[in-house]
C-alpha cells in the first residue's frame, strides 16, 4: 500500500463527505447559498452552480471561482466538452482550492445542448470518458461526473453501463447519477427534474454491477430520513430543491450522517451569523437582494415566516436599505 500523501488524504475525507451533498443548482447554489448552508452544517459537500468552461477561459475567472474558506468541503461543477478546456478550467479550480471537480453530464436545457454539453453528452460515452482523463491528468482533486439513467430512447440498461464502464476506465472518482431520464426535446429543465419517473432500482442496479465506483444517487430524495436509507446501499446521497426550499433540513446532518455531536445552532445564530457576512458583502458593493433571497427558507413551516419574509419583500427595494431588515421586527418574529 503507497504511503499516505496529502492528496490521497484529501480524497479519503472527501469520500467521507461525499456521504450528503447539495446539488449543483444553476441560479441557486450561488457562493452565498453555500456561505448559509455551512452555517447549517459543516460537512456536507456542497457544489457550485454549473460554470460553462467558456465563462472561465474567456472571462472574469475570479467572478465565478470566489468562495469563502468557509465553504470547504466545496466542489466545482464545470460545463464542457473540449477536453483541453476542460483540463485547462479543473487546473484554474484545483489553483483556487475546490476540494472537486464534477463535470455536468445531466443538464437537459436546449442552451446547453447548443453548447455540446450537458445531458446530451450521455451519447458520446468515448468522448466524456476523454474528458475525465484529460482532468485527471492535470489535477490531484477528484474528477466526477453528474449524469442521467439515459437521454431520450437511448435508455437502455445496457447504454447506461457502457457509459458508466467508459468513465470508470478513464479514472472516474465517482458519479452522482439522477435517477430519471431526460428528454432532450419535448420537456424543458423543470419538467424534466419531475416528469420523467423515478427510478432507483436502475441505481441499485449499477451499484451491484460498479461495486469499487463510488456511486451517489440522486433525484427525489427530500428528508434527512430519506437519506440516510439510501446510504444502506450507496456510497452518498444528494439532495437538491429540498436543501435550498428548507435549509434546516441539514440541522441534524452533521450528527446523523457524519457522526459529528457538536452543538447545533439555532435558526437565529444561523440568521445573525448570516447578517454579519451580510453586511461585509453590502459594504464590498453585493447586493442585499443576492444575498437575502437565500434565506427564505431558513425558518421554512416556523410561526411568523410568512410575515418576515414578506417583511423583507416589501422593503428590499426600498432606497438605502440595509441589513436590518433581515432581522425581526413589528411582530415578524419566527
Amino acid at each position: 500500500m503507497p504511503p499516505m500523501t496529502d492528496s490521497t488524504t484529501r480524497r479519503l475525507a472527501l469520500q467521507h463527505n461525499r456521504r450528503l451533498a447539495v446539488a449543483p443548482m444553476l441560479d441557486w447554489t450561488d457562493r452565498h447559498c453555500r456561505y448559509l448552508l455551512r452555517l447549517i452544517s459543516r460537512h456536507t459537500l456542497l457544489y457550485t452552480e454549473m460554470i460553462a468552461t467558456g465563462a472561465l477561459i474567456h472571462g472574469d475567472p475570479e467572478r465565478f471561482l470566489r468562495y469563502d474558506p468557509s465553504e470547504h468541503p466545496v466542489a466545482l461543477q464545470l460545463g464542457g466538452s473540449d477536453p483541453r478546456d476542460l483540463a485547462d478550467c479543473a487546473r484554474m479550480a484545483e489553483d483556487w482550492g475546490y476540494d472537486e471537480i464534477n463535470l455536468n453530464v445531466g443538464c437537459p436545457s436546449d442552451r446547453v445542448q447548443n453548447g455540446r454539453f450537458g445531458a446530451c453528452l450521455m451519447a458520446e460515452p468515448e468522448l466524456v470518458a476523454e474528458c475525465v482523463a484529460a482532468m485527471r491528468a492535470v489535477v490531484r482533486v477528484p474528477v466526477t461526473v453528474k449524469h442521467r439513467i439515459g437521454i431520450d430512447d437511448r435508455d437502455s440498461y445496457a447504454e447506461l453501463v457502457e457509459f458508466v464502464g467508459h468513465l470508470s476506465r478513464a479514472g472516474c472518482d465517482a458519479i452522482i447519477v439522477h435517477a430519471r431520464k431526460a428528454w432532450l426535446k419535448g420537456l424543458n429543465p423543470n419538467e424534466n427534474r419531475d416528469i420523467p419517473p423515478l427510478n432507483y432500482e436502475v441505481v441499485r442496479a449499477l451499484k451491484r454491477d460498479f461495486p469499487s465506483l463510488p456511486i451517489v444517487i440522486n433525484g427525489g430524495i427530500t428528508t434527512l430520513d430519506a437519506a440516510l436509507a439510501f446510504l444502506n446501499a450507496f456510497d452518498g446521497v444528494m439532495i437538491g430543491r429540498a436543501a435550498y426550499h428548507n435549509p434546516w433540513l441539514l440541522a441534524e446532518a452533521d450528527r446523523r450522517v457524519f457522526g459529528d455531536a457538536h452543538p447545533l445552532p439555532s435558526r437565529l445564530e444561523v440568521l445573525e451569523s448570516f447578517i454579519h457576512y451580510a453586511e461585509r458583502e453590502l459594504a464590498a458593493g453585493v447586493p442585499l437582494s443576492a444575498m437575502s433571497r437565500h434565506l427564505l427558507g431558513l425558518f421554512h413551516g416556523q410561526p411568523g415566516a410568512r410575515a418576515w419574509r414578506r417583511r423583507i419583500s416589501e422593503q428590499l427595494h426600498r432606497p438605502g436599505v440595509g441589513v436590518e431588515i433581515l432581522g425581526f421586527g413589528d411582530g415578524a418574529h419566527p
